[in-house]
């Protein structure tokens, strides 16, 4: 689990790193510019860190589920290598996908404008710009949409449905309490990742409204992130004491 969370954390940095400075040195200098080169840049890694987490948030949901509902086969279901294996395939499928959409957005023509009306460049608003017939990477993005971000949630779902189920029979009222908790949690965050990606993603170009867009992304981009560390990290008394521990040697060297 922790190792999991450890690749999460390392996704959320990246994935708001690609984003959210670039977007407050625009707000606070005024100058509401990239270079062509540095939206490629930033949008490959915005996908990639997008399906990959994807990717990852369904192994972690796999993970609460082999642990509650078959404890005993934990060890051999959720051995390191299996996990080892998770990671490198959410990386390596993230980045595939990311760089396949990276590469056909810097090589179609842009006879339109060249502002984007977002705060980054996100693959549906450069889409717009363009003057030729898309249909093809549309229905690539549909496609990627689907693969990373609907299925994984659609598993997720069923995973913590048979947590919750496993944990409808226990006897300790207690457990019971800790894990409704632990579990709505994570599912809140994991909605709040998911449906703005889904409903933004599949939706048809002539449905498409770029303020919505805009107020939707603030979800994946800044609001998740943020949730993260305090839904998966902070609540485990474990990550609790050691951050306390750490604070403290901390305090102590100045003193």
């Amino acid at each position: 689990m922790y190792f999991l969370l450890s690749q999460l954390s390392l996704m959320d940095l990246m994935g708001i790193s690609a984003t959210v400075p670039k977007m407050a040195f625009n707000f606070l200098s005024g100058q509401k510019a990239i270079s062509f080169l540095g939206c490629g840049v930033q949008s490959f890694f915005f996908l990639t860190m997008a399906g990959s987490e994807g990717l990852l948030l369904a192994s972690m949901a796999y993970d609460r589920y082999v642990a509650i509902c078959h404890p005993l086969h934990y060890p051999v279901r959720m051995s390191k290598w299996t996990c080892v294996n998770m990671i490198i395939g959410s990386w390596i499928l993230g980045s595939i996908n990311s760089l396949a959409h990276t590469v056909y957005i810097l090589h179609i023509p842009y006879c339109q404008s060249r502002a984007i009306n977002h705060f980054f460049c996100d693959v549906p608003a450069m889409l717009s710009l363009s003057c030729m017939n898309n249909w093809v990477h549309e229905y690539m993005v549909f496609v990627s949409t689907c693969l990373f971000l609907l299925l994984p949630f659609i598993a997720i779902t069923a995973s913590y449905g048979r947590v919750l189920f496993a944990v409808y029979h226990m006897r300790s009222k207690e457990g019971k309490k800790k894990a409704f908790t632990t579990c709505s949690a994570h599912l809140t965050v994991v909605t709040f990742y998911y449906a703005p990606f889904v409903y933004t993603y599949l939706r048809p170009r002539n449905l498409r409204s770029p303020a919505e867009d805009k107020i939707l992304a603030v979800f994946y981009t800044i609001l998740t992130p943020m949730l993260n560390p305090i839904i998966y990290s902070l609540r485990n008394k474990e990550v609790l004491g050691a951050m306390t521990r750490v604070f403290g040697i901390f305090s102590s060297m100045k003193e």
